[in-house]
């Protein structure tokens, strides 16, 4: 694909996200037990996913029922190599060897969906960045942007846009399940209104107000608009996470607001799960379309 001494720069950012963008989704989801089941594997025979931790200490390790049924990283990274290819093809043919798809874009949330699901957690990073990415993974990010929002590579956007079109009638795309975007979101608003999470937030309140904090709900923290600067970390926010993350750690916030969460999801796969079952056999089946377009016979 790529020719010998070609330097590929990536595309535009508008196009950079139309290429690339559907790589920077997708986690890898640690199976219904301890066990290394392959996740890809057909589950229309299987008992509904349950909740699952990885490490009692670390919310990131934790695992939503709903996630068993949702994009695999590894998924998720063939469909969109498949694409990518498709298109790189596609503008080599053209006349652009220079050009390449944008880099993907590194996650800020975290390393995993529950790492940023319910707020801050890890004392460590707190007390160094506050609400912020990590320092590291905030460059690495910064630079893709940068690298995507500009193409030098001289290539025509007309041409890469035909490109893309023809490669989506051969790559498959990655959707996201409307049945599962809707359990997922009506799951966290329903379990802010449960009793046991409730008390917790309370709880949390009153002890973020002992320490000279006022705010209701462990997610406002982080929204304080004061705390919104990439580029600031201040005293005040590594204090105030600080303190969040002692408030959350003492009341058992995330573990009480992950269970109630999890028998949510529980419920609603147990009533509707071979929608649940659809949504998974449909991403399993693009990812193999994708490895044929990858490897083709």
């Amino acid at each position: 694909m790529n020719k010998p001494g070609a330097s590929k720069i990536a595309a535009p950012l508008g196009i950079a996200i139309l290429v690339a963008g559907i790589g920077a989704g997708g986690w890898t989801f640690l199976s219904r037990s301890e066990s290394t089941t392959n996740a890809a594997e057909s589950i229309t025979s299987s008992p509904p996913a349950a909740a699952y931790v990885g490490n009692a200490n670390d919310v990131a390790t934790w695992r939503l029922p709903l996630e068993f049924y949702q994009l695999t990283t590894e998924q998720t990274r063939t469909v969109s190599s498949a694409r990518d290819g498709l298109i790189d093809q596609c503008m080599d043919a053209a006349g652009y060897p220079q050009w390449t798809p944008a880099p993907d874009l590194p996650q800020l949330d975290g390393v995993s969906p529950m790492d940023s699901r319910y707020g801050i957690h890890d004392a460590q990073r707190a007390a160094k960045r506050g609400y912020h990415p990590d320092e590291a993974v905030q460059k690495e990010y910064s630079a893709a942007i940068a690298v995507g929002a500009v193409d030098q590579s001289g290539s025509d956007a007309k041409v890469l846009r035909k490109c893309a079109e023809q490669a989506d009638k051969t790559a498959p795309q990655v959707q996201r399940s409307e049945v599962i975007s809707k359990a997922e979101a009506s799951s966290f608003l329903a379990s802010k209104k449960d009793p046991a999470v409730l008390d917790a937030f309370a709880k949390w309140s009153a002890c973020m107000k002992a320490k000279g904090y006022s705010y209701t709900d462990p997610m406002n923290a982080r929204e304080d608009v004061r705390f919104h600067d990439p580029s600031v970390v201040s005293e005040l926010e590594i204090a105030t996470a600080t303190a969040d993350v002692h408030c959350r750690n003492e009341h058992k916030v995330q573990k009480v607001w992950f269970d109630v969460e999890a028998r949510l999801q529980e419920k609603s796969i147990k009533d509707n799960q071979p929608a649940f079952e659809q949504a998974k056999k449909a991403n399993d089946e693009s990812a193999k379309k994708a490895s044929s377009v990858l490897s083709p016979r």
